[in-house]
């Protein structure tokens, strides 16, 4: 009987769904559409053979007709999360999430058919399928980020709930999106048009920039101090540029040897210089307050680009400049 009703029954017919639903919900009858990820609504005696092919509307548009106002019809149901998103996938539908429900409008899109003349269907498309839905940002997280803090401490065998320990998951929250403060930034908008252009071809370096950052293995800190220098070629950086550029990248769950590579990226996609020299001197708290625990360990690293790394003497001047006093 259910085949009879969506037309299954007739040769050369194929009909799929635009979502699963309950039997109680109303569904909206699809045919597989010549766009990739779009599936249009089925048109009423398309060809002379599918006239048995018309959607269940008496319940959709109130007007008890099998078939007629077919393109306004609107369907509401609710599925569960998995569905959700492959209805979305596989069907040509407008669909408006609700944050707090997983209840979904769908509303089907203005199709035009048109015969381009080799046997298939042209699809146009009045409007793209759009969600309503914007990514949570860092801050919005605060509260689940408290949330993990106080279960951390009771995992502890710390009391949360005593005086000293109140707000403490709140605060600790706070100062962890302050450390990684860093991913909310990009190069484009820390440069903000301070790139001039200059007949300057001799080095630049800034050394001694002072760095904080967190170990990604064990998210305690390290820090240390950074010296960058390029070669410039018709172009120059503005000096706090620089520094501020090791912001970006150090303020991030980090190893050294990354940070030091992102640094000297950021420079040459900055300027396009001749060459880009970067050195990074590092004290790490996951060496010193733990594991071997030497606490005058440092590390450095280097990333050379350029003629920095093809040429002898211009690395060696630049090393010689970062190492006077």
């Amino acid at each position: 009987e259910s085949a009879d009703k969506f037309g299954a029954s007739a040769p050369n017919t194929k009909v799929r769904h635009a979502f699963r639903a309950p039997i109680s919900s109303p569904i909206v009858q699809t045919v597989p559409s010549p766009c990739p990820r779009r599936v249009h609504q089925s048109q009423p005696n398309i060809n002379s053979n599918q006239s048995n092919m018309k959607p269940q509307t008496s319940e959709q548009n109130g007007s008890g007709q099998n078939g007629e106002g077919a393109a306004d019809a609107v369907a509401v149901a609710t599925i569960p999360t998995g569905e959700a998103s492959a209805a979305s996938a596989t069907s040509g539908t407008d669909l408006t999430v609700s944050k707090n429900s997983q209840q979904l409008k769908l509303e089907m899109l203005n199709l035009e058919l048109a015969s381009n003349g080799s046997g298939h269907e042209k699809c146009t498309f009045h409007h793209d399928l759009e969600l309503d839905h914007k990514p949570p940002t860092r801050e919005a997280l605060l509260p689940d980020m408290a949330r993990s803090y106080r279960l951390l401490l009771g995992g502890l065998g710390e009391n949360p709930d005593r005086q000293g320990l109140i707000k403490t998951p709140e605060r600790a929250a706070k100062a962890m999106l302050y450390f990684t403060k860093g991913y909310d930034q990009s190069l484009e908008d820390v440069l903000n048009g301070a790139v001039f252009d200059e007949d300057h071809d001799e080095m630049v370096v800034v050394k001694d920039i002072e760095m904080f950052s967190m170990c990604e293995h064990h998210l305690v800190p390290f820090y240390g101090k950074v010296s960058i220098g390029y070669l410039p070629c018709n172009k120059i950086l503005g000096l706090s540029k620089l520094a501020r550029i090791v912001e970006i990248f150090s303020r991030r769950l980090q190893v050294q040897e990354r940070l030091t590579k992102q640094i000297a990226v950021a420079v040459t996609q900055a300027v396009q210089p001749a060459g880009v020299a970067v050195v990074v001197e590092g004290v790490h708290m996951c060496m010193v307050m733990r594991g071997v625990q030497k606490i005058n360990s440092k590390t450095v690293t280097s990333t050379m680009l350029g003629v920095f790394r093809d040429d002898p003497k211009t690395r060696e001047e630049f090393l010689n400049l970062v190492n006077s006093k």
